[in-house]
């Protein structure tokens, strides 16, 4: 409840205190495949994720010799909608890459 001091503002009342919670976070997560082409990926992470070239270039070199890596972190929703969107992408020009999310 909040009550109005003098100045006519409203504050929240004495001993209530409202704490704003930040929403879970989760890694999304490229796996590396044997058909989809490091062009490609690196044109996913510059549009999806918008990674500048030199970072987007450095990001794919790791899943492709690592076998996954890590394209940002980010709340649950958006992370199902980039996911969807490389997908996608993926998909509209045949190419089987995969993306998942891992919680934090």
């Amino acid at each position: 409840m909040a009550r109005a001091s003098a100045s006519g503002q409203t504050r929240p009342a004495s001993g209530t205190q409202e704490q704003t919670r930040q929403p879970p976070l989760f890694k999304v997560l490229m796996h590396n495949d044997d058909y989809t082409t490091m062009e490609f990926v690196v044109e996913a992470l510059q549009k999806v994720f918008h990674k500048p070239p030199t970072e987007a270039n450095r990001i794919m070199l790791h899943i492709h010799f690592k076998g996954v890596g890590l394209c940002g972190i980010f709340p649950y929703e958006v992370a199902e909608t980039k996911i969807s969107r490389v997908h996608a992408m993926a998909h509209a020009q045949g190419y089987p890459l995969r993306c998942t999310l891992d919680r934090v």
